[in-house]
């Protein structure tokens, strides 16, 4: 029961917390598995990660005297130090972009119930002369679809603060903390503080720009259509995705890949890293090849590869399979031996060249 006497509550609180820390830490690893579910799965937002802690109880009591106790008993009101601990279980989820919080606040609303919102982003954006820390807090509880799961029933009266940041805010709020001083230090240092604190900023809001521009440059290739997209399969030409001509002349990007790719092997995620790399490797190879040029090569000749693999994966004992990374070198090898000789290793190209003398 709730009193004014700061040393009887302290130790029902230390109680508490033993009594319950196995449940406590329970509850944490649970919330921080269906956060991750809601927003990677469902919700379909990269997280660089999510993680959570249960609150050490004497920082707990530190945080209480200092932040509510004097307050609660000057205004003479009852108190249990536990009511008062918002962020005895928190979580925090670092995403990538600026723009992901607002998407992660709303999945999040969505399934929990809101108890208070703290949005530092807001705090930090309307003082002109300072910066700092920026970050999203929500104190939640479980929302009322999950009450009754049994997965879930113990931790219904359990609340949790869960703070939102991108990776800058992130790392920022990691070496703010490690400044020293940041009161007493001179008005130069301070004003150096600030600057930093402005880079990060910037940083973020490039970080967002970049994505979105990629975004819109993948757009833009998938627009223009080079001047033919037809396939051969087993020797007769497939359909033909509408044309937009760009007169041929567009040398061969990543972007262009993509599209074309994606094409030939509908439904393959090729991962963005692994399209600059391999890009770049064809473009070594061919500085002056376009997409459309790039596109011929693949409707000629996959057809003739798909039969080598059909051949290959019949005699092949091994684990190893020709992927299409694997399907479109041998293409490219098809169309000019010499210019793309390196695209296969020697064992490769002698399986190869062995099974083409055999089938021509």
């Amino acid at each position: 029961m709730a009193s004014l006497d700061f040393d009887k509550e302290k130790n029902l609180f230390r109680e508490f917390y033993s009594d319950n820390l196995s449940l406590l830490e329970s509850a944490n690893a649970s919330f921080c598995a269906l956060i991750n579910a809601l927003l990677t799965h469902s919700g379909g937002i990269p997280i660089s990660k999510i993680e959570g802690r249960v609150k050490d109880k004497e920082e707990c009591l530190r945080k209480f005297n200092i932040k509510y106790r004097k307050t609660l008993e000057a205004n003479e009101t009852e108190y249990s130090v536990k009511d008062h601990i918002s962020d005895l279980i928190g979580l925090r989820v670092v995403c990538l972009y600026e723009d992901d919080i607002e998407n992660i606040q709303n999945v999040l609303q969505e399934h929990f119930e809101v108890i208070d919102v703290t949005n530092k982003i807001t705090q930090m954006e309307s003082t002109e002369d300072s910066f700092g820390y920026k970050g999203l807090h929500l104190d939640l509880k479980l929302g009322y679809s999950r009450r009754d799961m049994p997965e879930y029933k113990a931790f219904v009266d359990f609340r949790f603060e869960i703070q939102i940041r991108t990776i800058i805010q992130d790392s920022w709020s990691v070496l703010d903390h490690k400044i020293k001083y940041k009161k007493s230090i001179p008005n130069q240092l301070k004003r150096r503080i600030n600057t930093l604190a402005a880079l990060f900023e910037l940083a973020d809001r490039e970080f967002r720009e970049i994505r979105t521009s990629t975004e819109a440059e993948i757009r833009k290739a998938e627009e223009e259509e080079p001047e033919s997209t037809s396939t051969l399969v087993d020797g007769v030409a497939g359909p033909q995705l509408p044309v937009k001509r760009n007169n041929g002349n567009g040398l061969l990007t990543a972007f262009g890949f993509l599209k074309i790719a994606n094409h030939f092997f509908n439904g393959y995620d090729f991962e963005a890293h692994k399209v600059d790399g391999f890009t770049q490797e064809i473009v070594s190879m061919q500085p002056d090849i376009t997409r459309t040029k790039f596109n011929e090569y693949m409707k000629e000749r996959i057809s003739k590869v798909k039969q080598y693999k059909q051949y290959f994966d019949s005699v092949d004992n091994s684990s190893e399979q020709l992927n299409p990374y694997t399907i479109i070198r041998h293409c490219l090898y098809l169309s000019d031996h010499n210019t793309f000789s390196s695209m296969l290793t020697k064992v490769s190209k002698e399986s190869f060249d062995k099974w083409l003398s055999e089938h021509n």
